[in-house]
């Protein structure tokens, strides 16, 4: 894996753990303040309380929630990734033992170039020849 898609594999990576961290404070953030409305309007004791403490308890359900739903996103995402690359990396050794080669790291890696050029170049084709035609209006 060269650098450059490296690190637009990490920058996705953090935008989908963002947003999705970003979520998860909302939402048990909504949770621990209903707890502490519902909290403070039936127990007394809590109702003593002072509102920082009550902001801090609130706080700590938000942080506890940004933690929990940006880290399931993470993983939810690693896991699409190390699936993908499997398949292709199943493909590439069924592919080089079609040929008579040893599926080395060396040779995966110029199959997978082998394929990306192949792939480019028929994305090309298929754009050409779907492009509609360059036509001038009537006047």
């Amino acid at each position: 894996m060269n650098r450059g898609h490296r690190k637009e594999d990490v920058e996705k990576a953090y935008q989908i753990q963002a947003e999705a961290g970003a979520i998860g404070a909302a939402q048990y953030g909504a949770v621990g303040l209903g707890l502490a409305a519902i909290g403070h309007y039936s127990w007394p004791a809590f109702r003593r309380q002072t509102l920082p403490f009550k902001a801090f308890l609130v706080t700590i359900v938000s942080v506890y929630g940004l933690c929990i739903r940006a880290e399931k996103a993470l993983q939810t995402h690693e896991h699409e990734q190390r699936v993908h690359e499997n398949a292709i990396r199943r493909e590439a050794r069924f592919d080089l033992a079609r040929r008579g080669l040893v599926a080395t790291e060396t040779e995966i890696a110029k199959w997978k170039l082998e394929h990306a050029a192949a792939r480019t170049q028929a994305a090309v084709a298929e754009q050409s020849v779907t492009a509609p035609l360059a036509t001038t209006p009537d006047k």
